[in-house]
C-alpha cells in the first residue's frame, strides 16, 4: 500500500495534513454510505432495484413519477434535476424537504438520460429511513461503522475534534452564487459566513442536520479505504461477492454516461483517467475528494483534498490532477 500526506489541513492557524486528518468526504457519502446500505437491504430482500420509489415514499405517488424506481435513483436516471437549494424550496422546513424533491419538475422522462443529481440520493436517504425506521446516521453506525470498527468515520464530528478536521470554504459563497443565478426572486438570509471547519460544507446536508443521503460523511484515508473495500468481491466484509459484481456493471447502456448503483464507471470523460479499466468504478466529492476502485486487481485509489479551502472563487478544477494521480499510482503499482 502506498500512502502519504502533503500540504495543510487548515491555513490559518496553519495545521499540516496527515494520514489521520479527517476530511469532509462530500458526495462520496452517496456510494460509501447510501449505496452500501441499499445494497445490504437488497441482499436481505427488503429492497429491490426495480421497485417503484412510490412504494416506499408516498410523496412520489404523482402522475409523471410514480414509476421512478430505486435503480433509477441509484444510477441517476430518475429525471430529477441535479440540484436544488432545499433550504429555500422547502420553505425552510427540513420535514418538507422530501416533498419539495418529489414536486420538482422532471428534466427528462425516467430512464432516458443520466442527470447526476444530489436529489436522487437525498431521496434514497429518506427511503432508507422509512424502510428501516431508523435515522440515517444511526443506520450507518449500526450497519457499517460498528461492524467495520471504524473509529474516525462519522456524521457531525464532535466539536472537540475540530482541530483534527480539514477546513473547507469560508462561508458558502459558491452555493450562494448558484442560488442567486437559479432563484433570483427567492432571497435567502441563512448563509454561513464563518470558516466551515468541522461541520458539513454542503448546504442541503447542513440544512438537514448534517446527515443526508448525498453528503455529510467525514472520514480519514484509512477508514475510507475500509469502506471502499466493501465493494470488492474478494475484500468485502459486509456484502456477498455476487452483490459486488453490480458495481462494475453498466446499468445505463446506450445513455450519456456509464453508471452502476452509486458509482460512475471509468470512461475517457471521467476523472478515472486513461489507465484504469472500463469496469473500474469511482466517485468524486465537491470538497476535493475522490475514490476509484479497480475490481480486477483489488485496487483502491483515494485522493482526499480540501480544495474548497481557498480564499477566492472559482475553486480549482482538479479533474486533471485526479487523472494524473491515478496514472502515477498505476505505474507505481505495476512497477
Amino acid at each position: 500500500m502506498f500512502s502519504d500526506a502533503l500540504g495543510q489541513a487548515v491555513r490559518d492557524p496553519g495545521r499540516p495534513a496527515s494520514l489521520d486528518t479527517i476530511y469532509d468526504l462530500a458526495s462520496l457519502t452517496k456510494p460509501l454510505i447510501t449505496g452500501l446500505l441499499c445494497a445490504r437491504l437488497i441482499e436481505l430482500g427488503e429492497l429491490t432495484l426495480d421497485s417503484a420509489v412510490a412504494n416506499y415514499l408516498g410523496e412520489f405517488e404523482r402522475t409523471d413519477r410514480h414509476g421512478i424506481t430505486v435503480r433509477q435513483l441509484l444510477v441517476h436516471t430518475s429525471g430529477l434535476p441535479a440540484w436544488r437549494p432545499l433550504y429555500i424550496t422547502s420553505g425552510g422546513e427540513p420535514d418538507a424537504a422530501l416533498g419539495a424533491i418529489a414536486a420538482e419538475t422532471l428534466e427528462s422522462p425516467p430512464g432516458t438520460r443520466v442527470i447526476y443529481s444530489d436529489l436522487n440520493f437525498i431521496a434514497l436517504g429518506f427511503l432508507l429511513e422509512r424502510l428501516t425506521g431508523m435515522k440515517l446516521g444511526n443506520l450507518a453506525h449500526t450497519e457499517i461503522f460498528t461492524p467495520l470498527g471504524l473509529q474516525r468515520t462519522f456524521f457531525n464530528p464532535a466539536a472537540a475534534m475540530q482541530t483534527e478536521v480539514a477546513a473547507c470554504e469560508t462561508g458558502n459563497s459558491y452555493e450562494r452564487q448558484m442560488c442567486e443565478r437559479t432563484l433570483p426572486d427567492r432571497p435567502y438570509e441563512g448563509w454561513r459566513s464563518n470558516l466551515i471547519w468541522g461541520e458539513v460544507h454542503d448546504g442541503n446536508a447542513h440544512f438537514l442536520g448534517g446527515v443526508a443521503g448525498h453528503a455529510g460523511l467525514f472520514s480519514t484515508a484509512g477508514d475510507t479505504l475500509r469502506l471502499a473495500n466493501q465493494f470488492l468481491a474478494r475484500q468485502t466484509e459486509l456484502l456477498s461477492p455476487e452483490t459486488c459484481e453490480l458495481f462494475r456493471t453498466n446499468m445505463t447502456e446506450g445513455l450519456n454516461e456509464a453508471r452502476s448503483p452509486g458509482w460512475h464507471l471509468a470512461t475517457k470523460q471521467s476523472s478515472a483517467g486513461p489507465d484504469l479499466p472500463p469496469d473500474a468504478f469511482g466517485h468524486t466529492g465537491f470538497t476535493g475528494t475522490s475514490c476509484w476502485i479497480d475490481p480486477n486487481y483489488d485496487r483502491v485509489f483515494l485522493l482526499l483534498t480540501n480544495r474548497t479551502h481557498v480564499p477566492t472563487l472559482p475553486f480549482a478544477d482538479i479533474k486533471s490532477v485526479r487523472q494524473q494521480f491515478h496514472s502515477l499510482a498505476v505505474a507505481a503499482l505495476n512497477g
